[in-house]
C-alpha cells in the first residue's frame, strides 16, 4: 500500500488550525508567511524539475531552505531583513511539523537550526522639514485623487503611521471634535492613540464630504471605491518626490518611501524635546531601544548638544597632565 505524503495535510493544518485559530496570527501575518511558501514551492519545483502539487516533505530540506535564502538576497535583491522574515516563516512551519510527525524531527532539526542573518544597523533616511513641505505641496488638490494623496501623506507625517495602518483607518476609528485622535492598530494587533493636528483633521473632514465613507469602510480609496494598496501609494510618492526635487534637491540623494514620513515625524519630536517614552507610545514601539535609534539620527540634536559642552582650553595653556615629567617619561618607554 502507497503511503500518502503528509505534506499537503500539515501545511494545510499549518495556517488553518495553527496560524489562525490557535496563534490568532493577524491577517498580515498570514499574507507574509502565504507569500514566502508561495516562492519557496516554487524554487524547490524548478530545482526539483517537478510540479509543486509532486514535491514532498522530504523535498523541503535544509539544503533547499538555504539555496532559497541565498536566491532571495543574490538574484532577488531583497535586503537581510526580508531574508529573515522569510527564514521565520519557514521555521515557524517546521516546528510545527516536529511535534505532528516524529519520524520528521531530524529534518526539522536541520531546518530549525538555520540561523538568522545579522544585518548592520543603519540610520534611518527621514525627511528634513522643508523636505516634507515640498512633497505634500506636490499633489494638485483641485482633484479628487491630489487631495487624497495630499491627505494621506499628511495623516502619515502627522501620527508617523506605518502605511498600512494609515490605509486600513476608516472614519470610525477618528475622534473630529477637540481633543482630536485616531485609533491605530499596529503589529500584532496592538492598538495606540495618535494625537490629529487641527490641520489634519480638516484635510480628513474634506476629503469625506467629497468622497464619503462608512464609519467601516477605509478612507483612503481609489476612483472606483477600492482601498489603496501600499504598491500604488508608493508609485504615486514616487512621483511626488521626483518634482519636489526642484524644490529640494537635497531629495535626489535620498529614497524616499511612505515608511520616511515615519522616521521624520520621530527625528522630529525628537528634535522638539518630546521625551522618548512619549515618542514609543507615539509611534507604537515594543522596545525604548528602537526608538532611540532615531534620536541619534538628528544632526540638529546632536549640534544643540555639542553646544552646551565647555569650550576647549585656550591654545597656548598647557594641560595639567602635560606638567607632570615623570608620567610623560614613562610613556615614552612604552
Amino acid at each position: 500500500m502507497r503511503m500518502v505524503d503528509p505534506f499537503p495535510r500539515l501545511l494545510h493544518a499549518f495556517f488553518y488550525e495553527w496560524l489562525v485559530q490557535q496563534r490568532n496570527a493577524s491577517m498580515h501575518t498570514v499574507r507574509s508567511y502565504r507569500d514566502t511558501w508561495r516562492l519557496f514551492l516554487r524554487f524547490v519545483a524548478q530545482r526539483r524539475h517537478r510540479p509543486v502539487a509532486r514535491l514532498t516533505l522530504a523535498d523541503l530540506t535544509a539544503a533547499e531552505v538555504s539555496a532559497f535564502l541565498r536566491h532571495t538576497e543574490q538574484e532577488r535583491g531583497d535586503t537581510i531583513g526580508t531574508r529573515n522574515c522569510r527564514l521565520s516563516a519557514l521555521r515557524s512551519f517546521f516546528g510545527f511539523v516536529a511535534g505532528r510527525e516524529p519520524t520528521a524531527i531530524a529534518q526539522c532539526s536541520e531546518i530549525l537550526h538555520v540561523p538568522l542573518k545579522k544585518a548592520p544597523i543603519s540610520a534611518p533616511c527621514y525627511l528634513e522639514p522643508e523636505e516634507v513641505k515640498a512633497i505634500l505641496a506636490q499633489p494638485d488638490r483641485s482633484t479628487i485623487e491630489g487631495q487624497r494623496d495630499h491627505a494621506l501623506l499628511s495623516f502619515l507625517y502627522n501620527t508617523g503611521a506605518r502605511i498600512q495602518e494609515a490605509l486600513d483607518v476608516c472614519p470610525g476609528a477618528i475622534r473630529f471634535d477637540t481633543p482630536a485622535c485616531v485609533r491605530l492598530y499596529g503589529k500584532g494587533r496592538k492598538e495606540r492613540i495618535s494625537p490629529l493636528w487641527s490641520e489634519t483633521v480638516l484635510l480628513l473632514r474634506s476629503l469625506l464630504r467629497r468622497q464619503p465613507r462608512r464609519e467601516d469602510e477605509p478612507i483612503f480609496v481609489n476612483r472606483y471605491g477600492v482601498p489603496l494598496g501600499a504598491s500604488g501609494v508608493r508609485f504615486k510618492l514616487a512621483e511626488y518626490v521626483e518634482a519636489a526635487t526642484k524644490i529640494a534637491p537635497s531629495l535626489a540623494s535620498k529614497k524616499i518611501t511612505p515608511h520616511s514620513f515615519r522616521h521624520a515625524t520621530a527625528v522630529h519630536l525628537v528634535a522638539a524635546g518630546v521625551d522618548i517614552t512619549v515618542i514609543r507610545s507615539w509611534l507604537g514601539h515594543v522596545s525604548l531601544d528602537t526608538t532611540n535609534h532615531y534620536a541619534q539620527a538628528n544632526l540638529e540634536t546632536k549640534r544643540l548638544a555639542l553646544e552646551r559642552l565647555e569650550l576647549p582650553s585656550p591654545p597656548g595653556k598647557r594641560p595639567s597632565w602635560k606638567e607632570d615629567k615623570s608620567v610623560l617619561a614613562w610613556l615614552d618607554t612604552l
